[in-house]
Formats: structure tokens, C-alpha cells, sequence
């Protein structure tokens, strides 16, 4: 087999390999979106129906960038993630307060729609592994999928931490003791690990919105009451520094 760049290229994806840096990231990732989104449609007062606009505008942007780019960049990556993840913060918060469907409505509803974007494409390609995004088809399936996936989330971290009455502290423990259980069952048992993959990614959101939340809600609603631009400043850096320290490599293709 070839070793050249080009063969390297062609064996592998235009997404990172899965490591427990892609994790930590991801978990950074999805706070921001809950303090930057946040940021935006409320400390900004422009609402969520415009935030949503803004952030959707951005998330359209560099969909397209991350799909016309040959090979993985990792910033161009991340920086796709932090969009998904803050139009589906404010996106949720849109049809839950302001249509005003509740969490458990919106919850289920972009239940049924991550399902059913799966099940769509592993019907059309074959496979909903990330390991298999080695065509437009398959990125765009990738990204949708992703962005259902990170509505969802905020949704069901607004749902556990109010309407359930865990608390941001209560949902943190629960969702994180979800992501403890998926990572056992991806070292103890041999349940399929792409199944795995896209429940530790739903579950990672709803995390990160907790704990976006604790980080920014005001001390009587049970936050730290921290300033909203300060918290989403340091995640970027820590986001930033994580990119630029930890090395990461493109997922290799096959199904």
C-alpha cells in the first residue's frame, strides 16, 4: 500500500479521529454554545428568534467552508461544532419559551427528528458511522445530524434542570453519570460503537448546557451568577489552547 500524501489523504476523513480530546473539547464546545448563545439572545436582549438568525447565518458559513476544504483542519472543524452548538442553544430556547411547546415538547420533537435524520441517511448511504463521511452527501448528513443533535440537547438540559427539578448541579451529575455509563458499556461490552458514538455526542450537549447554565444563571436560581461574556471568553481560549496544544488527526475512512 501506498504511503504517499496523497494516499493519506484519501485514506482518511475530513473529521477528527475519536480520543478523549475530541471529548474534553466537545464538552468545552457545548458549554459555549450555552453561554454564547445565551450571550446573544439574552444579555444582548435580541431574542432568541434573532439570535437564532445570526448564529444560523454563521452556522450555514462555515458548513460550507468545512465542506469545500480538502482534508481536516481542525479549526475549521471546531469551529463548525461551537455553530452547531450555539444556533441549537438558541433554536431550542426559541420553540420551548417563545412557541412555547415547553422542554418535554421540544425535547421530543427534536427527538424524533435526530431519529429520523439517522435512519434517512443510513438508509441513502449505508452506514452513519463517522468513519464513513468520505463524500458532500455524507457531511451534509453529518452536520444536520449534529445540529438535531445539539438542539436536542439544550433541550433536554433545560428540561432536567427545571422541569425535572434536578438543578444545574443535579443535571451535571445525572448527564454525567449517563456519559460514564456509555463510556463503560464502550470498554466492557461490545454494543455497536457507533451507537455508542452518537449517544455519548447527544449526551455531551445537555451536559454542557448545565453547565453552561451553573457558570451563568444568578445565585437564586442556583448559578454561580459569572458574567456571560467572561465564561464564554474563557472557553474559547481553553478551546483555542486545547486545538492548538493537543494534536489531532483525521479519522481514517471504511465502514
Amino acid at each position: 500500500m501506498s504511503n504517499t500524501p496523497d494516499a493519506a489523504q484519501r485514506a482518511s476523513t475530513k473529521v477528527p479521529e475519536i480520543t478523549l480530546i475530541f471529548w474534553i473539547i466537545k464538552i468545552a464546545a457545548t458549554t459555549l454554545g450555552e453561554t454564547a448563545g445565551d450571550a446573544v439572545s439574552m444579555s444582548m436582549h435580541l431574542g432568541y428568534l434573532v439570535g437564532t438568525g445570526i448564529f444560523a447565518a454563521v452556522f450555514l458559513a462555515v458548513v460550507a467552508g468545512q465542506i469545500r476544504a480538502h482534508g481536516f483542519h481542525p479549526f475549521m472543524y471546531w469551529a463548525t461544532i461551537i455553530a452547531t452548538t450555539t444556533v441549537g442553544t438558541t433554536m431550542a430556547d426559541f420553540a420551548d419559551r417563545s412557541v412555547g411547546i415547553g422542554y418535554a415538547g421540544g425535547a421530543s420533537l427534536l427527538l424524533v427528528l435526530l431519529m429520523g435524520c439517522l435512519a434517512l441517511w443510513y438508509r441513502t448511504l449505508g452506514s452513519v458511522s463517522v468513519n464513513s463521511i468520505d463524500s458532500t452527501r455524507a457531511e451534509l448528513f453529518y452536520w444536520v445530524t449534529i445540529l438535531f443533535s445539539q438542539t436536542l440537547g439544550t433541550a433536554l438540559g433545560d428540561w432536567a434542570a427545571d422541569s425535572a427539578g434536578l438543578g444545574y448541579r443535579g443535571g451535571a451529575l445525572v448527564f454525567g453519570a449517563l456519559l460514564a455509563g456509555t463510556v463503560a458499556a464502550y470498554c466492557l461490552t461490545r454494543v455497536s460503537r457507533t451507537v455508542l458514538f452518537w449517544s455519548a455526542f447527544v449526551l455531551t450537549r445537555p451536559l454542557g448546557a448545565v453547565l453552561g447554565d451553573l457558570l451563568d444563571k444568578p445565585l437564586a436560581s442556583g448559578g454561580l451568577a459569572l458574567s456571560r461574556y467572561t465564561a464564554s471568553a474563557a472557553l474559547m481560549t481553553f478551546i483555542l489552547l486545547c486545538v492548538v496544544i493537543f494534536e489531532q488527526r483525521p479519522a481514517a475512512r471504511g465502514h
